[in-house]
Parts: C-alpha cells; sequence; structure tokens
C-alpha cells in the first residue's frame, strides 16, 4: 500500500477492461466497476472540469455530455497516485487518482 500524507492509499492491483466497464482489483481485496461513461464524464481534467484563477473565477470546462458509446482503449499507471486513460474519443489529460477511483467505484454499486 501506498502512503500519501500520512494516510494509508489503498493501490491497485490489477486492472481490466470487462465488458463496457473497466474492473479495478485493489490490494485490500475489493472490487470495483466503472463504466466507461462514468470515467469520461468524471475526467478531472482542466479540459473537462475547467481551471480556477487565484480570484476563483472558473474558466473553460466542457458542459455535461453523454458519453455512451465512448470506450477505454488504454490506460497507464502515473507514479504511485493515479491512472491516466486513454479514450475513443481521444481524450487523455485527465489524471484519475486512486481515490478518485474508489469513489466512483463505490459510487456504481
Amino acid at each position: 500500500m501506498a502512503v500519501a500524507d500520512g494516510a494509508t492509499m489503498i493501490s491497485p492491483q490489477d486492472i481490466q477492461i470487462i465488458g463496457p466497464e473497466v474492473a479495478i482489483r485493489w490490494e485490500d481485496g475489493r472490487e470495483s466497476f466503472i463504466t466507461f461513461a462514468t470515467l469520461r464524464s468524471a475526467s478531472p481534467s482542466a479540459e473537462v472540469k475547467g481551471e480556477r484563477d487565484i480570484f476563483g473565477t472558473q474558466y473553460g470546462g466542457a458542459a455535461p455530455r453523454d458519453y455512451r458509446g465512448v470506450e477505454v482503449t488504454g490506460w497507464e499507471r502515473v507514479g504511485n497516485y493515479a491512472i491516466r486513460f486513454e479514450f475513443s474519443d481521444g481524450h487523455h489529460t485527465g489524471l484519475y487518482t486512486y481515490e478518485l477511483l474508489r469513489e466512483l467505484g463505490e459510487a456504481a454499486k
């Protein structure tokens, strides 16, 4: 298990595509099943979420869309804290922290 800021961070042991979902088996034995559309719409990238300046003003960010039909075409680990997914619509800039992936998996139950 990785450690960040004194807290224990659960890391993925295995990641696979099963049908229209990404399946993640975690170090603690739990499993998450997250649809491609859910992953794509939850991208934490500035392109999707926008960015805030030092005054809190929001710039950019995509309007919510329907991502049904978008597929995960690949992924890579980034350091010991995140996964970067590649999508069939060309999106590949969001870094999904392990914490975010656990939250998305829990919400899908």
